[in-house]
């Protein structure tokens, strides 16, 4: 039996797929095949996977291409095979086109001011599409004018635009068109124009100084697109906000940085970065801090006698310091290249440090330096000790010690040293240990030490050696320890202002003193024929000795030994001398003294007495116009005579002589001049008052003289205010009493002959009174007729008293003379 024809249809021979898109073909057999197979344009068959899949019936298969690609394209046949193997196939022609795709466009895209901006529109199609652009500004929508030479639309279909401006800035539609299908489609792109940052600074460099809690304020102003982030560096390092560092982003792109409490290490520069999407600028700005100077190193230095000194001074500060120096001990300055006197002492420094050199180190530059740092904004200054160490050195000027057996000496061993240097004792090489002998101990404080020796034989004495030693070297001195004797006899005896009572001895030191010093001195002295001694010590070691207590016109022996530790001495030579004989005193000196009122002062000034106390002085004195003297006695005790009442404007002459029991010195003349009566007014006594004082003296001095004139009234023509009251009280007459008649004979004594002063003698109770004819003044309680004493003022012409009244006694005498007694006499 013959097989049948093998018919083969595909459903369609022609298909047109977009790409992405996806499309089945069917393949119908006619006939009995033993199997449908396709083949792809590549002439493979094709096996089913998940894109390409088949899907194969007993007579058609189906060929399913899921999301079509590009590849795909080409010639498909569909093959049917029968059992004898015959084959029969049908072909499709799968024709891919790209429907409009916009792939990847990015919106919105930046560019960078100024630069050349490409805005990318990926479109894809097939048949390849035709693109256009377009620009919206608001609502408009416009075609960029090509005919600027900054548009170009690029074969890939991009928007080229030159040097972009933020003017060009805002969305641009790029569409695309497939005329061959009618398809159209667009997408729209924002363009975004990133202008760099500008950076602008107020102020670019500070000054500030440190340690005064100050601050600095940085300012920078930025613009840019977008707006941009404004950072600080130091030294590569982003500051961040702190204590210290204050910052601050204000309107109109201000920004701030706060440099508080501001130290020398805040100085140097600081950056001012600004950063945005298209770039980024910084600005430097420097801080100048200014730092007072401050010393950062001076030590104290330790030296040796005879070195090197060199002493380091270090400051700092800005600006840098300049330093110099100052010796304390003498206040010499040095500054940088200076040197002393002597060239020992160098300065040599620079930025901020400076050497001072002492070669040669001495004891005197032992002591403070100063080191000071100035500049022109302050100054600091520090000081250290100079310390020298040197070996030791003795201070004793005593190398001889004196004692005797039994009597303890100190034998001092003073040493000067640093550092300080301990002392050793040594006696014929042997060592004295810190705790002695049997008479011997030692004694040690700071830079001394004390041998204290008691000798007990001929052996204690001789050679004693002190060592001092410290680090810096060792030296030793000898002392002698000598036996002591008694001092030598004193020599060149002499008597000197010998009087009838006393002498003055004096005499020469002995040539030896013995090794001890000498205490005192002892005199000896006795009347000739006389073996009792008398002695009289002297005050220390004086050579001059007062004898008292002698008699006149006596001869005398004396001598002197000096005394010293050890003990008395040999006597000298004894002297002799005979103390004066008793004769009249020597003329007294005189001195005179203005006294109050109407007296004078005279003083009296005791010479030699000729040996007796004087009794007393006889003065004399009288006007230089009369011829008749004055006498007054004064006690040989008192210093001074009162010579009273006087006469103004008056020449005296005055006659003094000293009385002993002996007889009558010399007499000595002396004269004064007594001045003229001082004129008193009433200006110069009232012109100290006021106005209230003045009135009541005034009304006083009324009253006063209303008394004394009703008073007189009341005495001398029985009338009167006084008399109305008497009589009315008594309701009788008042006639003429005793005690009237004692006013009246006193009243007459006291009006008496004014022709002349009466004479008014202060005296003490040894003096005597006399009449001007020098005979003496009867005291009250003789039998002199006198009438009773009336108490009354004694006035002066000036209306001042003079005496008291309760001082003055006035006696009237027969001569009309008047004279007066005082109790007490002593000024």
């Amino acid at each position: 039996v013959a097989m049948a024809v093998l018919q083969v249809s595909i459903s369609l021979n022609k298909v047109e797929l977009s790409v992405g898109d996806s499309k089945f073909i069917k393949c119908t057999v006619i006939g009995e095949p033993v199997k449908v197979e396709w083949f792809n344009p590549q002439g493979e068959r094709i096996v089913s996977s998940p894109r390409v899949a088949l899907h194969t019936g007993e007579d058609s298969s189906r060929l399913t291409i899921y999301r079509a690609v590009v590849e795909d394209a080409g010639i498909y046949r569909c093959q049917a095979t029968n059992a004898e193997g015959q084959t029969q196939e049908a072909t499709m022609v799968l024709e891919m086109y790209q429907k409009l795709a916009f792939r990847d466009v990015k919106s919105p895209q930046e560019f960078r001011h100024g630069e050349t901006a490409e805005v990318v529109c990926d479109v894809i199609s097939s048949p390849a599409p035709a693109v256009s652009w377009f620009y919206q500004k608001g609502n408009c929508t416009f075609i960029p004018d090509i005919r600027d030479s900054r548009f170009q639309v690029l074969p890939n279909n991009n928007l080229q635009i030159h040097k972009v401006t933020k003017v060009d800035e805002g969305v641009y539609r790029c569409e695309a068109r497939v005329e061959a299908r009618g398809e159209i489609n667009f997408v729209d792109i924002e363009v975004v124009v990133n202008v760099p940052p500008v950076l602008s600074v107020v102020q670019q460099s500070f000054n500030a100084t440190a340690d005064y809690q100050e601050s600095v304020t940085f300012t920078c102003i930025t613009s840019g697109s977008p707006d941009p982030e404004v950072t600080w560096h130091r030294k590569g390092q982003q500051l961040e906000r702190s204590e210290q560092y204050v910052l601050n982003n204000l309107e109109g792109g201000r920004s701030t940085l706060t440099i508080r409490n501001i130290l020398q290490g805040d100085g140097g520069d600081y950056t001012c970065r600004a950063t945005n999407k298209a770039g980024s600028e910084e600005r430097e700005l420097f801080l100048k801090v200014f730092v007072q100077p401050h010393i950062t190193q001076l030590r104290n230095v330790t030296a040796v006698e005879g070195s090197a000194a060199m002493i380091s001074c270090v400051a700092e500060g800005e600006p840098v310091p300049e330093i110099s120096w100052r010796r304390a001990s003498d206040g010499r300055s040095f500054a940088d290249g200076d040197k002393s006197q002597d060239g020992r002492v160098d300065v040599r420094g620079r930025h901020g440090r400076s050497m001072l050199t002492i070669s040669g180190v001495k004891l005197p530059d032992l002591g403070r330096f100063d080191c000071e740092a100035l500049s022109r904004i302050g100054g600091h200054q520090k000081s250290m000790f100079l310390d020298i160490e040197y070996m030791p050195k003795f201070q004793n000027n005593q190398t001889i010690f004196y004692s005797w057996e039994g009597n303890p000496v100190n034998i001092s061993c003073d040493v000067k040293s640093n550092p300080p240097a301990t002392m050793l004792w040594r006696r014929e090489r042997l060592t004295i240990s810190a705790e002695g002998t049997a008479n011997t101990r030692v004694h040690t404080t700071d830079g001394k030490s004390l041998l204290e020796v008691t000798p007990v034989s001929d052996r204690d004495f001789g050679r004693y050696n002190c060592t001092a030693r410290n680090n810096i070297g060792a030296k030793y001195q000898e002392f002698i320890l000598a036996q002591a004797d008694v001092p030598s006899n004193p020599y060149s005896v002499r008597l000197s202002a010998v009087s009838q009572r006393s002498a003055t001895v004096t005499f020469m030191k002995p040539d030896s003193h013995g090794g001890v010093p000498i205490g005192h001195y002892l005199v000896n002295y006795k009347e000739v024929g006389s073996q009792d001694w008398r002695d009289v010590k002297s005050h220390g070691v004086q050579t001059t000795v007062l004898l008292t207590g002698l008699e006149p016109n006596t001869t005398y022996e004396v001598r002197v030994a000096a005394v010293n530790g050890k003990g008395q001495g040999e006597f000298s030579h004894t002297e002799s001398f005979q103390s004066l004989p008793i004769r009249e005193p020597s003329p007294p000196a005189v001195h005179g003294q203005r006294g109050v009122g109407k007296a004078y002062r005279l003083g009296l000034v005791k010479q030699d007495d000729g040996g007796m106390p004087i009794v007393e002085y006889i003065v004399k004195y009288k006007t230089d116009k009369e011829d008749q003297w004055m006498t007054k006695l004064v006690s040989g005790q008192h210093d001074f005579a009162l010579l009273q009442p006087l006469q103004w404007n008056t020449r005296y002459e005055v006659e003094i002589t000293a009385r002993n029991v002996k007889g009558l010195s010399e007499p000595t003349f002396y004269q004064f001049f007594m001045p003229q009566k001082p004129d008193i007014i009433a200006d110069s006594l009232f012109s100290g008052l006021g106005l209230g004082p003045v009135v009541g003296l005034g009304l006083a001095g009324l009253l006063l003289v209303l008394v004394v004139v009703d008073v007189s009234c009341y005495f001398l023509r029985q009338c009167g205010l006084l008399m109305c009251i008497t009589r009315k009280i008594c309701s009788k007459k008042t006639t003429t009493s005793g005690k009237s008649k004692e006013m009246e004979e006193g009243k007459a004594a006291y009006l008496g002959d004014g022709s002349k002063d009466p004479i008014v003698e202060m005296r003490t109770e040894e003096e005597r009174i006399t009449n001007h004819d020098g005979s003496p003044v009867h005291e009250p309680n003789e039998t002199t007729p006198l009438t009773e004493p009336e108490k009354l003022p004694l006035k002066e012409e000036n209306g001042k008293e003079t005496l008291k009244p309760d001082m003055i006694e006035i006696k009237v005498h027969s001569d009309n003379s008047i004279h007066t007694k005082q109790d007490d006499s002593k000024a």
